[in-house]
């Protein structure tokens, strides 16, 4: 069970996606039922679709982002994934107010090699906080990952995170 929960999530993810999907809850199939999927907490229909903005993807993100999409959890810390709209299917969400995590962004601009780097669970990553947000950016893999928080959310996200980038990314 614990295997088809996530990929089921993938799935539904990828028909919202790929199928055009606008968001009105109507597929034109007359059938308006939302897909339960049970756990603790609040269920995903709960928590509407979040539009997350992302960047055309390039060949190694369209090589090694699936991997990680997949290996993503299904509930970070208690908080409930989320649909997600955005122009590729490598951006997941979790929670309200979200952490959303995007998987194959450009290398963030103010990234100075070697300087204000953190390293959890054998991840290299970049902060920039705002007073809207906390961006993490993993910038030691095949492809750059950024985990956006909302300003009130420690870290504890990001050490989740960190294990399956870890284990999905290879290192650059």
């Amino acid at each position: 069970m614990a295997v088809v929960v996530p990929v089921l999530v993938a799935v539904l993810v990828l028909v919202r996606v790929l199928g055009g999907d606008d968001g009105d809850g109507d597929d034109g199939s007359g059938d308006d039922a939302v897909a339960d999927v049970d756990g603790p907490g609040r269920q995903r229909e709960d928590l509407p679709v979040l539009p997350v903005e992302v960047p055309p993807p390039t060949p190694e993100a369209d090589a090694s982002c699936p991997a990680l999409v997949q290996a993503l959890p299904l509930d970070l810390l208690g908080e409930p994934a989320r649909l997600v709209d955005s122009d590729t299917p490598y951006a997941a969400a979790w929670g309200d107010p979200a952490v959303v995590l995007v998987c194959g962004v450009p290398q963030p601009e103010a990234l100075v090699p070697g300087e204000g780097l953190i390293t959890i669970d054998a991840v290299t990553w970049f902060v920039e906080q705002s007073e809207e947000a906390t961006t993490w950016t993993a910038v030691d893999r095949a492809v750059y990952v950024e985990v956006t928080l909302p300003p009130d959310v420690d870290s504890a996200p990001v050490t989740v995170l960190s294990g399956p980038i870890a284990d999905t990314l290879p290192p650059r």
